[in-house]
């Protein structure tokens, strides 16, 4: 019978007689045909074992605690994984330190140099020690993928939100406004990804490194929301985040990551173009959680709602859409009432406000009142209507407060007050 151990060290099978085995004979095969010796072990069906980094967050995998326990008793058959913390420095033989090839023997060049000396090893602390989202972002985000998507299509988005390149310049000016700038990547796993023994497949690492990269910004935090299947058939979202580590962005910066994925490809492993040393070993292929950084999550109530509808979803976003955000919020204070990143995206797209949007993220930011007759209308008066918003978008003179009035006008239905 073949089981497979995974480890921070990569993938390996071992043959064991059987399952009805009990886990300290398990133990000492490990032992003996990968030479980790069985003080050193750590055993769970779970996967999140590998992200452990205290003692004491070892102590909540106790299933494959006791020595006695059968792996049947486990349902561990034939090509099961079983997940291994290994509390020492693994010793693995290696080959001859030099292999002949002709009179002088075996030639290397530069790059062969630097690829032997190029060592993946598992980043313990992240530069971010923690993230917090803002409940109702995060709520809307996974309400749209559980509830809209069903976890069926694949979804991501910059922290503020997900724009054209056009509108990217917009949602900057905005955030930059807000005292906000990028800090991260947000994405959906569907649930046709058999992802039951990894965090992030390698098309997702190589996004999330290339993301890490270019950000420049060493805080970077990349997120996951996916489903989860309980035991009693429930299903729960779940947000869990991460950081690359420092060596995977610096070899995502320096082209060492296969970009081409093939059919056949495990997605559990990110291929290198060179040869890298993990755990001793000269290898092409990587585990993925060898570049994961985990990221405690917390949660806050920002000062922006999130309840104006979002930009890029199935549904477009239109004035009416604002004629509803207003009236539900028509109690508040009106700085209260534009507090709110999506509504600011909107106006500066479509109401001409390009250029006006950061101040009032100004005043958003700081909370103060928005100033009396910013950019007035001229010449605004009822029975001039819609021409008045025209005019007013073309000349980039308009009085917010007559746009929200303007816009109740406009969106009532024939015979209604």
């Amino acid at each position: 019978m073949m089981v497979r151990i995974r480890s921070r060290d990569g993938l390996e099978r071992i043959q064991i007689d059987g399952p009805h085995l009990a886990i300290s004979q398990l133990k000492t095969v490990i032992e003996s045909q990968l030479q980790v010796p069985t003080q050193n072990q750590t055993l769970s069906t779970d996967q999140n074992l590998l992200l452990a980094k205290t003692p004491a967050d070892l102590l909540r995998f106790s299933d494959m605690a006791d020595p006695s326990t059968p792996l049947s008793a486990l349902k561990l058959s034939h090509g099961s994984i079983v997940f291994l913390y290994n509390h020492g420095e693994r010793t693995v033989p290696g080959g001859p330190t030099v292999i002949p090839s002709g009179s002088f023997g075996r030639k290397m060049t530069i790059d062969d140099l630097i690829a032997k000396q190029t060592r993946i090893t598992r980043q313990e602390s992240a530069h971010c020690d923690s993230v917090s989202f803002d409940c109702d972002s995060a709520n809307a985000f996974q309400q749209y993928a559980n509830e809209t998507l069903a976890f069926a299509r694949k979804r991501g988005g910059f922290m503020y939100g997900t724009v054209s390149e056009e509108e990217e310049k917009l949602a900057d000016a905005i955030a930059a406004g807000l005292g906000r700038k990028r800090v991260g990547f947000i994405f959906i796993q569907t649930i046709m990804q058999d992802k039951k023994d990894y965090n992030f497949s390698n098309k997702e690492i190589l996004q999330s490194a290339e993301l890490h990269a270019e950000s420049e910004l060493k805080e970077w935090v990349t997120v996951v929301v996916k489903l989860e299947a309980n035991e009693d058939g429930t299903a729960d979202v779940h947000f869990e985040a991460f950081q690359m580590s420092d060596m995977c962005v610096k070899l995502c910066k320096d082209g060492w990551f296969v970009t081409e994925f093939g059919e056949d490809d495990d997605p559990k492993l990110s291929k290198m173009k060179k040869d890298v040393v993990v755990g001793g070993k000269d290898v092409k292929e990587v585990d993925n959680d060898f570049f994961l950084v985990v990221v405690k999550i917390f949660d806050h109530q920002g000062p922006l709602s999130s309840t104006f509808p979002i930009e890029n979803r199935n549904n477009l976003v239109t004035t009416k859409a604002l004629k509803s955000h207003l009236d539900r919020t028509k109690s508040l204070p009106f700085v209260k009432r534009i507090s709110d990143f999506h509504l600011l995206l909107f106006l500066a797209k479509s109401h001409g406000l390009g250029s006006d949007v950061p101040a009032l993220a100004e005043c958003i930011e700081t909370q103060t009142a928005v100033p009396e007759g910013l950019e007035q209308c001229s010449g605004y008066n009822d029975s001039r209507g819609v021409g008045c918003v025209e005019e007013a978008r073309r000349n980039r003179k308009l009085d917010l407060r007559m746009l929200w009035e303007e816009v109740g006008r406009k969106t009532k239905r024939p015979g209604q007050k």
